[in-house]
């Protein structure tokens, strides 16, 4: 009566706390716990799990996978979720063996589903009390920190769950408490164990595994589950047929030698199941480990297996100087245009024909990898030298531009290559493969294909990274400023405006030229909010000038616009936010737009200066004769002026020679109703020149140098004449002082 009711007690506190257990768990869930992951791990536990168990033959031991999806929940989302799914697949697998028939007494299930609750919840709070102390030592990302901590789990939730068992048995038949635990429930601990190592794969391929390889384990995984479930079912009917026989005393002799050849046969039949499943495993590590080191696409080495390898040579180079090897790294040239024309499918057809190009223009110790998109590695073995290696490298990008056909298209490809060469001072894969594609832009940027690594490349790549991040705070740090180079009526000096010129002055080094930083900035993107300032800047300026006396009133300035501004969406608003916050009238601001820009997408060109024109601005197309104009295009374009680039007056010698270029981009211009402007005027004799031509403004530094807006203010005042006194027609020779101190170099 007294064990009865010690019975009745322990369940009925267990039960208590497992309700606790459960409330306390769902009041500690968070939000990052709700997902489709957690959905899937929680629908498992309660679907497929309870039916999912190997009972083994005349055991009560069973191999289930609620300990594989608890440890697997704990290590995603955490202990409150753990429990819950502890309590939901207990309670599901009740209410499954009861179905099957199996006979429940008072308040077993939620005995049951309150022990599973209440182990789990100390298992969790023993992994909270130490597993600071005893596992700091570890890398947590690391396999061996994985296993310890599944380990431990594991082993802390054998010894609470089958400890509460014992105890409910051995007051349920009042057998000695420790006889009963090593009877009954030692051996349940290969639950724990099994399900440990089962969830720390599940993690491994979850969190570092890719699709295929997933695919291929779950796969071997499900061979093996299938074929022993199918072993432990044959074996139970075996044993069956076995009991059976003994109970039938009468069958004969021949019979049972009948009933041990079909055992004999039905156990080669699993035995070899059983070898086909191990062989399916073996392949399946086989191909597992290949997908790690090579590229799916175009089974070259991928980026780990370059690493490896290049780790390997650093530490052989620095055993041995002699054993040498250059790294290459390669860029296909505008491979997102045949992506983006033709298709990503087709995009990878070509890096597949490029990569088998690579391997066949290299030696068998060679190495080449796929390290990324259009982005190769190439290892040379035993070359000693970087010019050796810039012969491979030479022969490599004169191949690889060789078109061929594909798919019925015609295709052209080229390479940027960049070359390390071995160096003492390399420790890791990293620091060669850095220093290559460092080598590699350059290549890119100089147009030349092919580059060697030098440490001035890495000075000057660090040095562009710094400028890029400054350019990027120079605005609010005060450190951009505009200097405005007058423009000039060449017949009368009249001062026509300005252009806008933009300076950085950096805090650090000092002025930085604009051959330096707008090239970065055009780069970066950082071009457009800086352009949007400028035109602000500019624009208010330009306003204050037009008040100084009425004769300025008509004064414009020029604002040059980048190619990447031209193509933004954005850029009409942003001049008509200027012209709003100035008030300036718009026929003031003129844009100009480089020649090559404006030819480059020239239906998009003409749609967007159509609509700049609408607003009242100027447009003059800039650098004329730099780039490749189509006359049938040209016309099409709203441009007011044309400007000669600077290199066409600078090459007219000293007696007007090398005039007839001048003379036929005038004559083209005044045909297209366009006013012209010179620049890089320096010489009395170039401006004599463009006078007699009929060019029509011009701007250069014998007329004024770019000035500071408070050098302008100070020569408005003054109205300064902007034309050598003796050059301007109808004038006396008197002689005209051009201030240096208004000018800034």
């Amino acid at each position: 009566m007294e064990r009865n009711l010690a019975y009745e007690t322990a369940k009925g506190t267990v039960i208590l706390a497992g309700i606790f257990s459960i409330s306390l768990a769902a009041a500690n869930l968070t939000m990052g716990v709700f997902s489709w992951g957690f959905a899937f791990v929680l629908g498992f536990a309660v679907i497929l799990a309870p039916r999912m168990s190997l009972a083994l033959p005349r055991s009560k031991f069973a191999i289930s996978f609620a300990d594989a999806l608890i440890f697997l929940t704990f290590l995603l989302y955490g202990g409150p979720a753990a429990v819950i799914v502890a309590a939901s697949e207990t309670f599901a697998n009740c209410l499954y063996l009861r179905k099957k028939g199996f006979p429940f007494g008072p308040l077993m299930i939620p005995t049951n589903v309150s022990i599973a609750t209440v182990s789990t919840s100390l298992t969790i709070l023993a992994w909270d009390t130490v597993h600071l102390l005893a596992f700091r030592e570890l890398d947590p990302r690391s396999t061996q920190a994985l296993v310890a901590y599944l380990g431990f789990l594991a082993l802390v939730q054998f010894a609470t769950s089958s400890f509460i068992v014992a105890v409910f048995q051995s007051l349920k038949d009042g057998s000695n408490l420790f006889s009963t635990w090593r009877k009954d429930c030692f051996s349940s601990s290969m639950t724990q164990i099994v399900g440990a190592a089962l969830a720390g794969l599940l993690f491994k391929l979850i969190n570092f595994g890719d699709i295929i390889t997933g695919g291929i384990a779950m796969a071997a995984l499900s061979i093996a589950y299938l074929s022993y479930r199918q072993t432990i079912r044959e074996v139970n009917e075996a044993i069956d047929q076995a009991e059976e026989a003994e109970r039938e005393k009468a069958e004969a002799e021949r019979d049972l030698r009948r009933e041990a050849e079909n055992h004999a046969a039905q156990l080669a039949i699993s035995l070899e199941k059983e070898e086909h499943a191990n062989i399916a495993l073996r392949k399946s590590e086989k191909d597992f480990q290949h997908a790690a080191l090579h590229d799916s696409l175009t089974n070259l080495a991928n980026r780990k297996q370059l690493g490896d390898i290049l780790r390997t040579m650093i530490h052989e180079y620095k055993v041995d100087p002699a054993a040498t090897f250059q790294v290459l790294f390669l860029d296909i040239s505008r491979f997102k245009n045949i992506n983006d024309s033709l298709g990503h499918t087709f995009g990878d057809k070509v890096l597949m024909v490029a990569a088998k190009r690579f391997v066949r223009m290299l030696a068998p110790t060679d190495v080449v990898a796929r390290i990324g998109g259009d982005e190769f590695a190439i290892i040379l073995r035993n070359v000693a030298t970087a010019g050796k290696a810039q012969k491979v490298a030479r022969r490599i990008y004169d191949n690889i531009s060789q078109p061929f056909s594909l798919s019925g298209n015609n295709i052209t490809i080229s390479v940027n290559i960049g070359i390390a060469p071995c160096d003492a001072e390399y420790n890791t894969p990293e620091e060669v493969l850095r220093d290559a594609d460092i080598a590699m832009h350059y290549a890119k940027e100089r147009n030349v294909g092919v580059a060697v690594f030098t440490k001035e490349l890495r000075f000057r790549f660090i040095e562009r990274v710094r400028y890029e991040n400054d350019l990027r705070e120079a605005i609010d740090r005060n450190e951009l400023s505009m200097n405005y180079q007058p423009l000039v009526d060449l017949q009368d000096g009249h001062l026509l405006g300005f252009e806008a010129l933009l300076r950085w002055n950096h805090s650090e080094f000092g002025n930085i030229p604009p051959n330096k930083f707008i090239p970065i900035a055009e780069d970066s993107g950082l071009i457009i909010p800086i352009t949007i300032w400028i035109l602000r800047q500019t624009c208010n300026q330009l306003a204050h000038w037009q008040t100084i006396n009425p004769s300025y009133s008509d004064l414009i300035v020029s604002v040059n616009i980048s190619g990447k501004h031209l193509m933004h969406g954005d850029l009409i608003a942003d001049v008509e936010h200027a012209l709003e916050m100035s008030k300036i009238d718009p026929s003031s601001l003129k844009l100009e737009i480089t020649e090559s820009t404006a030819m480059e997408n020239a239906d998009h060109t003409i749609n967007v200066l159509n609509r700049l024109k609408q607003l009242g601005v100027k447009l003059s197309i800039d650098d004329f004769g730099t780039g490749y104009s189509s006359l049938s295009i040209l016309h099409k374009l709203p441009f007011d002026s044309l400007k000669i680039d600077r290199s066409f007056v600078y090459s007219v010698g000293e007696n007007g020679e090398n005039s007839e270029i001048l003379q036929t981009i005038i004559s083209l211009a005044k045909n297209l109703k366009m006013r012209v402007i010179a620049e890089g005027i320096e010489t009395e004799t170039q401006l004599h020149l463009l006078q007699n031509l009929g060019c029509d403004y011009g701007q250069g530094y014998l007329l004024a140098r770019p000035q500071t807006a408070e050098n302008i203010d100070k020569a408005l005042y003054e109205h300064k004449s902007w034309l050598p006194v003796a050059l301007i027609p109808g004038s006396e020779p008197t002689a005209v002082s051009d201030d240096p101190g208004l000018a800034v170099y």
